[in-house]
């Protein structure tokens, strides 16, 4: 195991920004990340971890050292009459680990089918899709301590898991690296299809019988019509969050803009989709030079190639202030911005 010096990154970021490291290396085991932890020419001062890097924007040369999880593997380690609990390598793309659950019958996921990026990354943000949080899932995940080299599991309760957030996004930024995900998956799956379009997909599709399948299938079929594919055009899919408000703000806003979507949220709080926002200020397909937003998905911030990280992030901040300006809302963006 070595250290590549002013290694790129083009091809490991999905905008497909023309960046470079400092240092880089990959493991493919918790042994082999622990030996990398000791190597005295690490600079653990700045250490990226990264998996398909479908969740960052780079504005600059990474001055640190990245460190790719390649950790494969999914195993099923216990089953119960009910449920099946199932082990994934941090480097697992998370859609293979999907697709093992529908193969195996065991439901919980299937409604974040083709989320980009890999295991080691879903709890870091709680990834979620059409009604379903990784959270409803989750039983436990193992992390190697940077400063340490040790191993420690995480339980559900210890992992301070919010929209679009965990400890590891705040208290333990930066201090542990994710090398397993265990879910805890049902053998009796009860079907999640009120959120979004995937009822009507489904009936376009001419499903008859409901199964984990066809959901993932409708889920996919959903998110392909949406969400460009960052091999042909740069994008992390979702760049900001679906901001959250209170009911009474809610109440202000729909008054003014009766035909506003909206769906429940914790706290009793009402979530506003963050895509409506955006395109209601003029924003959905604006193209700016060689980059802007995409045609048909307000959320998702495009590279068309050779574009610069920091003319994205100021795309980014001119949409937050838009949004502000006319709704007095804040967005608040979903990917890491370096």
């Amino acid at each position: 195991m070595t250290f590549r010096q002013n290694y790129s990154l083009k091809d490991l970021n999905t905008f497909g920004l023309d960046v470079t490291a400092k240092q880089y290396a990959s493991f493919s085991s918790v042994q082999e990340l622990q030996v990398l932890l000791q190597l005295p020419e690490l600079d653990k001062s700045n250490i990226l971890i990264l998996g398909g890097g479908s969740n960052v924007l780079f504005t600059q040369n990474f001055d640190g050292t990245v460190l790719q999880n390649k950790i494969e593997g999914i195993t099923i380690t216990e089953e119960t009459g009910d449920f099946t609990l199932i082990e994934a390598g941090g480097g697992v793309l998370w859609h293979d680990l999907v697709l093992f659950s529908i193969e195996n019958n065991l439901g919980g996921i299937e409604n974040l089918s083709l989320i980009p990026g890999t295991v080691g990354a879903a709890p870091l943000q709680n990834i979620g899709a059409y009604g379903v949080e990784l959270k409803d899932t989750f039983y436990s995940l193992e992390a190697v301590n940077i400063a340490s080299g040790t191993v420690k599991r995480f339980k559900a309760e210890d992992c301070g898991f919010g929209y679009r957030e965990s400890i590891f996004k705040k208290e333990l930024k930066g201090q542990y690296i994710v090398t397993h995900v265990t879910l805890k998956l049902s053998k009796n799956p009860v079907f999640n299809t009120s959120y979004g379009a995937i009822k009507d997909t489904l009936i376009s599709m001419n499903v008859q019988d409901l199964s984990l399948k066809a959901i993932s299938e409708a889920v996919c079929s959903i998110r392909k019509s949406k969400l460009p594919d960052p091999k042909q055009i740069g994008n992390a899919g979702s760049f900001f969050k679906n901001p959250e408000i209170s009911q009474e703000d809610f109440v202000q806003l729909k008054a003014q803009n009766p035909d506003i979507p909206s769906y429940p949220a914790p706290g009793n709080k009402v979530k506003v989709p963050a895509g409506w926002l955006i395109e209601r200020c003029g924003w959905k397909g604006k193209k700016l030079e060689n980059y802007g937003v995409h045609k048909d998905q307000a959320l998702v911030l495009v590279n068309y190639g050779g574009a610069h990280g920091h003319q994205i992030k100021a795309l980014a901040h001119d949409i937050i202030a838009s949004v502000k300006e006319r709704f007095g809302i804040t967005l608040t963006p979903e990917v890491n911005i370096l």
